[in-house]
């Protein structure tokens, strides 16, 4: 049975989420449908990359990742099908597939829309529809869309190294305000060389000791642990760490208007430095 995962930035509030089903299903009525999330911030790029390779690498070859965030960054005149670890993602041409991916996936084709059309999300998605229809079916991606097609790139969120310290961006709170930020396991191992460490967050708040989970710690204390992502984790044992320190999750118009947000810096990143 057809497995089709969908990731928006459309809340959930109207009925474009179960229109883009509807028009799923319309195309292959035995599919399964899997919600990763609606509810991401509207134009974070890193959010949504940390969301979706966090959950797509859970998922069996041949699955199709749809993902609807940022569609109109610039007037769309194609979507993009790609291939990516024996699995398809689908979405705009904002550069988000790269930021997923990592890099370049193994093989992007367009998807042209129609000409004559005013470019509406259900018409985005229709397109869309229309194509993993074809992929189900059997046809190769080659043929379903335009292969060898110019596609905006985007570089994944990464930490800033130096001999001595690591700075990483928080990419997201979660429901229950613990901070998540770009820095992972192998980041932090083949940093630290070995080292004492301590994490240092809103200039002066320190952990210095990577925990298994939030139990290590008493009632109400900070901890530090890598997630079952891989990702750096910082939380308050029964507690909620952002609200509690201010922390923000990053976001792209700080790379905009580094000077007129420079104050909020300090909430938005986590610093680790080896001794």
């Amino acid at each position: 049975m057809p497995i089709i995962t969908l990731t928006t930035d459309f809340g959930l509030q109207d009925y474009l989420v179960a229109a883009v089903k509807g028009q799923l299903y319309s195309a292959m009525q035995n599919s399964t449908i899997v919600d990763v999330s609606h509810q991401l911030s509207s134009f974070n790029y890193p959010q949504a990359a940390y969301f979706c390779d966090s959950a797509f690498r859970h998922f069996p070859a041949q699955t199709i990742h749809i993902v609807l965030v940022n569609m109109f960054d610039d007037k769309p005149t194609q979507m993009l099908l790609s291939k990516y670890n024996n699995q398809y993602i689908a979405c705009a041409d904002n550069g988000l597939v790269t930021m997923i991916s990592d890099g370049a996936p193994v093989e992007v084709v367009g998807l042209p829309l129609p000409a004559d059309t005013q470019p509406t999300t259900l018409v985005c998605t229709q397109v869309i529809a229309n194509a993993i229809q074809k992929i189900f079916e059997g046809q190769q991606l080659s043929s379903v869309g335009v292969p060898g097609v110019t596609f905006n790139e985007k570089l994944r969120l990464k930490y800033v190294n130096s001999p001595t310290t690591i700075e990483g961006q928080i990419l997201y709170i979660d429901n229950f305000e613990n901070v998540i930020v770009n820095i992972t396991r192998a980041d932090f191992d083949r940093e630290r060389k070995g080292r004492d460490f301590k994490i240092v967050f809103k200039r002066d708040e320190v952990i210095d000791t990577i925990s298994e989970t939030y139990a290590c710690v008493p009632h109400g204390e900070k901890v530090a642990f890598f997630n079952s992502a891989g990702y750096l984790e910082v939380a308050i044992n029964k507690g909620n760490a952002a609200g509690l320190f201010g922390l923000q999750g990053f976001s792209d118009a700080m790379q905009k208007q580094s000077i007129s947000l420079q104050n909020k810096w300090f909430y938005q990143t986590v610093k680790i430095f080896f001794e």
